[in-house]
């Protein structure tokens, strides 16, 4: 079966979907933010609420009650809304600098864009980024021959992530629906609820995102069963957020897409 003939749009999520494998740079440019007023995060608590609008992100960081803690002992005070706005405003640059280190496209990313094209299905992008930090990962990825028809930046719709609203927007715009014949592609837990709470049919994406968290370099780097057992952690943790479907990357969408096209509940 022709893809075009069951879906008419995918909508890809960036780092560790498109570029960044292992969505490493928000991480860095996350604690690098909070060191900056004194606050030492782990990577972990970082990546539980990754996928999410950047201001939302750092609103449930500073809900957390450990990083609370910290901050008030750094800070003499509770953090507030002031110091999320003031957090902000220093991320914004940090996340355009590490951005743009890390938006070489993940490996078969091009192939699968131009393989969605020939068959006929439109191409969209949203972020937990705003479109500020976005410029420079555009400019690279257009460079590397990914253009997306539409893209949605954070802060462009009411609310972010896990709400659809990101996905309705994209698809109002290029006069797409129902939501049924939309794909949502993302290695975030925020991300694959956004596309079940569209109505899309959700593929996760293990080895190359926030669940791992490793770059492709070092996750090959590990030995087999710790690397195996790390991706099916990340899997399982997709699948619960609501995925129909999870793969390593973006390399293996069309094929499974296929697989799926073809089998008897598609």
């Amino acid at each position: 079966m022709s893809l075009a003939k069951r879906f008419d749009l995918v909508i890809f999520d960036w780092a560790g979907t498109m570029v960044d494998f292992g969505s490493c740079a928000p991480v860095n440019a996350m604690l690098e933010a909070f060191t900056r007023h004194g606050v030492a995060l782990t990577e972990q608590e970082i990546r539980r609420d990754m996928g999410k609008a950047k201001k939302d992100h750092v609103r449930a960081l500073l809900d957390d009650p450990r990083i609370a803690a910290a901050w008030s002992a750094a800070n003499g005070a509770a953090p507030s809304a002031g110091d999320c706005d003031a957090l902000i405003t220093i991320l914004g640059p940090l996340m355009r600098q590490q951005a743009a280190q890390a938006s070489t496209l993940i490996d078969g990313a091009r192939a699968t864009v131009d393989a969605l094209r020939a068959a006929g299905v439109k191409i969209a992008s949203s972020t937990g980024y705003t479109r500020e930090m976005m410029e420079p990962v555009l400019k690279s990825a257009a460079a590397q021959g990914y253009v997306p028809d539409h893209l949605v930046c954070s802060g462009e719709t009411p609310q972010g992530r896990p709400s659809p609203l990101m996905i309705y927007k994209a698809c109002a715009e290029l006069g797409v629906w129902p939501l049924s014949r939309v794909v949502k592609v993302d290695d975030s837990e925020a991300g694959v609820a956004e596309g079940r709470a569209a109505g899309c049919v959700t593929v996760g994406l293990a080895a190359s995102g926030n669940g791992v968290g490793l770059s492709a370099a070092a996750l090959a780097a590990l030995p087999k069963p710790e690397r195996d057992a790390r991706i099916a952690v990340a899997a399982k943790a997709l699948y619960a957020a609501g995925a129909d479907l999870v793969l390593d990357s973006v390399a293996d969408l069309v094929p499974a897409l296929e697989r799926y096209c073809a089998s008897s509940n598609a």
